[in-house]
Parts: structure tokens; sequence; C-alpha cells
């Protein structure tokens, strides 16, 4: 019996705000010695007021270290392919990463687990008053903050929230969402942003326009937006248990089953079985953490398997050690019972089992 509440649906918030520096030229244009001035002037600013920051120079950083970073969504490939002349300082607990010179000198961005856009734009705003006593950024009486994209132009921000969205998308029920969410200034992406796919039934919410509004306006837009996906999800996942039933529970036992025995596994594969394991413990057929889950979908990247393992393998040796880790980890987050097993035995063919009334 789970409660109906966003928890199982909202995966994580970010906020994030593009800023250039009135006194150079955009990135795109910017020669090496300003670009350094840059780097070493925001991370001066920043080190000792900002708890446990990493300053990564992107161009020293090895190609597998960048790698291991964008796939925990901490740098952009925008930052990678600049690296002549980009860096990145990063919280040892990730909520924090600031890149410098990708498209913009400076791209803030706040990451908190859950949904929690209130406290992630408090904090944004606290990171951001402290570069701006740097020197002056870049800003119009009529445009706003200046950006090296247009899209960016007024406040800079991106408000998004990261959705895990099977029951909609399962019934084709989600696209049909997509132009209400247009018509409010707000987009939905795959999990890496614009242009990706929705891995594993995980979208981003964000808003699209940036100029003509406040960051209230912002914030108020995509909370509405997230309350209103929530309710819809719930309502979808419930249609799905009711009309799956006992079949829906056996292709949720039948994922966790492979998952705690396979003796090897491929991302692929892995990215399908976890996402049924996750609807399981949406709908209460299974019990856990889907923080532990949803880490679990970074970590068995390739970048990080390698980082986890200490040395670079093959992909037949990630294979093998992805579904060791993925036991040991299933094990300790405790998703099943015996009692619960028992119980769903014996009431397999409830095809409520598990929803609260």
């Amino acid at each position: 019996m789970i409660e109906r509440s966003i928890e199982y649906v909202a995966v994580h918030t970010r906020v994030r705000l593009a800023r250039n520096f009135a006194d150079y030229p955009f990135p795109n244009r910017l020669k090496t010695e300003s670009a350094s001035e840059i780097v070493g002037a925001v991370t001066g600013a920043l080190l000792g007021k900002v708890e446990d920051l990493t300053a990564y120079d992107m161009d020293a950083l090895p190609p597998e270290e960048a790698e291991f970073l964008f796939e925990r969504n901490m740098i952009s490939r925008a930052l990678i392919q600049n690296k002549r002349v980009s860096a990145a300082l990063i919280a040892c607990d990730e909520s924090v990463s600031i890149m410098l010179n990708e498209e913009d000198h400076v791209r803030e961005q706040v990451f908190m687990l859950g949904y929690d856009l209130r406290r992630a734009y408090e904090r944004l705003v606290s990171i951001d008053e402290d570069i701006s006593q740097i020197m002056p950024y870049a800003f119009d009486d009529r445009l706003g903050y200046l950006t090296s994209c247009p899209t960016n132009l007024g406040t800079g921000m991106r408000a998004s929230v990261m959705l895990f969205l099977p029951g909609l998308a399962r019934l084709g029920k989600l696209k049909s969402l997509f132009p209400k969410f247009k018509r409010l200034g707000l987009t939905i992406r795959g999990a890496f942003g614009e242009g990706s796919g929705a891995e594993g039934y995980m979208y981003q919410l964000s808003n699209e326009i940036t100029l003509g509004v406040s960051e209230e306006e912002i914030l108020t837009c995509v909370e509405n937006a997230v309350e209103l996906l929530t309710a819809e999800e719930w309502k979808a996942r419930e249609e799905l248990l009711k009309s799956g039933g006992i079949f829906l529970i056996d292709k949720i036992m039948r994922a966790y089953g492979v998952l705690s025995n396979c003796m090897t596994l491929n991302m692929s594969d892995f990215l399908q079985l976890i996402t049924e394991v996750k609807i399981g413990v949406c709908l209460g057929v299974l019990s856990g953490d889907l923080t532990r889950l949803d880490a679990l979908l970074v970590d068995m990247r390739p970048a990080n398997l390698d980082h986890l393992n200490g040395t670079p393998l093959i992909e037949s040796e990630r294979d093998v050690f992805r579904a060791e880790h993925v036991h040991a980890e299933l094990r300790a987050i405790g998703l099943l019972t015996e009692e619960r097993w028992e119980e769903l035995y014996e009431g397999g063919k409830n095809a409520s089992c598990g929803i609260s009334e």
C-alpha cells in the first residue's frame, strides 16, 4: 500500500542560470588568455564560499573522466567540445555544477533530489550574487541578461524537473499533453536535454520562455505543470495496473528475477529491466528506495562502471561487472522480502495489488 505522492514521479530538480560578463566577447570568440581570466576570477570568487568545490580544466581532463562527468549530468557535450577554453566547478555531492566558457561565460546549476524548485533557486541566487561581485554582467534594460543564444535572453533561467512517466508514455497519452505545455511556454525533453531520447521513461520538464517573464513566474508555471503531470501519471498508472493485472505483476517480477540472477548484463537490457522494477516499486508490488534505483541508472553507464572498477574495462567485462554490481545493490535495497513474495504468490490474481484506495 503506497501513497500516490509526487516522490514516485519527480526524480530530481535542476535550476540553471546563463550569464556573460560585459567586458569579454562571448565564448565562441573568446581568446585563451581571456578565457583563463574568467576561469580564474570565478574560481577565486567561489572557492571557500561554496563548500567542497572541485575545479576541472577541461583541456587537461582525460576523455574518460570528462565522459564520467557527462554521464552524471554534471557537464555538457558543448563544454567538452569547447575544452580549449572551458572549465567546470563541481561540488563533491554533485549538488552544484558551474560550467565556464561553454555556450556562455557562466552556466550555474543547482541540483536537488526529488522535487524542490524553490530551495534550488534560492541556493542558485546566492551563488549568482557571489559571481556578480567579480565584474558586471552583460545586461540590457529592455532585453535582460544577454546570452549567446537568443532563447536564453531575459532571465537566463531554466527551471526543470526530471519526471518518471511510464504510465502516460505506455498508454500513449503523453504526446497529447505537449501542445498544452507548449502554449504555457514549457517543453518536455529526454533525460539529457534537447535532442535526447527518453531513456527509461525519464522526461525533463522545463520552461522554454525566458524573455518577458520573471523568475517567480517561471517557477510557478513549472510547479503547476509538475502537479498536473503527477496527477495524470497516477491516473495512467492505475489504468495500467487495472488493464495489466497479474500479467503486469508478472512482467515486473520477471525483470526483478533477471536482474537478481543474470551473469552478464548489457546497458540496453539493464535500462529496460530496471524500468520495470521501478514501476513495481511505484505500484507497491516491490518495496525499496527509488533514489537508490535512480542512482543505479547513472552508476551502470560505461564511464561510471570504469570509475567504479578503478580501471577501464572492455564491453564484455563491463557486462559481467554490471551484473555483479546490480545483484549486490538489489540485495542491499531489499526490494522483495520473503513475506512479500508469499503475498504476491497467494494474491497475484488481484489486479489492484499494492495500490492504496
